[in-house]
């Protein structure tokens, strides 16, 4: 039965070959993994130096990035955010094709990867649930499913908690940040996230999951509603850090 199987997946491999989503080269035709042996060595951590609120990368050393320096570090309903990786050619293929590509395929990849990796950070060993950043569900039609939703399914078993994807809802259709800065992003996400069902949330430590962060504009809006919902702390964890 093994054997029989090897020599379909050669033979698909033979018409459908496989190429690393990273850099294009051909991949062995049993690869697990679906970047080559050196792209994926460039799956780094962010660092070595980084905020010990946002997790932003400081090239200088420090305790805290400019936006969370002093007093300001309070002001933030996410108290923590940590990520797997940072944000480079590898990383960045994987997300964009989970993301844009309709690879939902790699969210499995992603998502041990990420509880592989969550052992390095200490500070989120308080969480009790996990909860993906919800998509508005108009482009949740459109692409077809959430990733963050389904990189949180695939993260969540590893670490022994239990993904809530029905809670936490956007109910604010939101432009795109891409062109936004740090203070128009966070703007942006004001009053975007409702939780529909506070219960769920009401008093535990939650842990948000998304693809990347960025500004942590998006993170800050969820963490906002699930506050306001009685969570008594919020923090995230997200695959990559630009």
């Amino acid at each position: 039965m093994k054997y029989g199987a090897a020599c379909l997946k050669l033979l698909l491999h033979f018409f459908l070959p496989r190429t690393c989503f990273a850099c294009g080269c051909d991949l062995p035709w049993n690869a697990q993994e679906p970047l080559c042996l050196s792209c994926s060595s460039r799956l780094s951590a962010p660092g070595p130096h980084i905020c010990k609120r946002c997790g932003a990368v400081l090239k200088y050393g420090g305790a805290h990035c400019f936006a969370c320096r002093g007093s300001k570090e309070r002001e933030y309903k996410c108290r923590v955010i940590r990520s797997a990786f940072k944000f480079n050619p590898s990383s960045r293929a994987l997300v964009h094709a989970l993301k844009y590509a309709r690879a939902d395929y790699l969210a499995r990849y992603m998502g041990a990867q990420m509880a592989k990796h969550y052992k390095n950070y200490p500070e989120l060993a308080e969480a009790e649930m996990v909860v993906p950043v919800p998509l508005f569900p108009k482009r949740n039609r459109a692409r077809g499913y959430n990733q963050s939703e389904l990189l949180a399914e695939n993260f969540a078993p590893w670490v022994g908690l239990t993904a809530d994807t029905k809670s936490l809802v956007r109910i604010k259709n939101t432009v795109s940040q891409t062109t936004l800065g740090r203070m128009g992003r966070l703007a942006n996400m004001k009053g975007a996230f409702a939780c529909k069902n506070p219960a769920a949330v009401k008093g535990k430590t939650v842990l948000l999951i998304d693809d990347v962060a960025t500004t942590g504009a998006t993170l800050e809006g969820c963490a906002a509603a699930l506050k306001a919902a009685g969570a008594k702390k919020v923090m995230a964890y997200t695959f990559a850090r630009e």
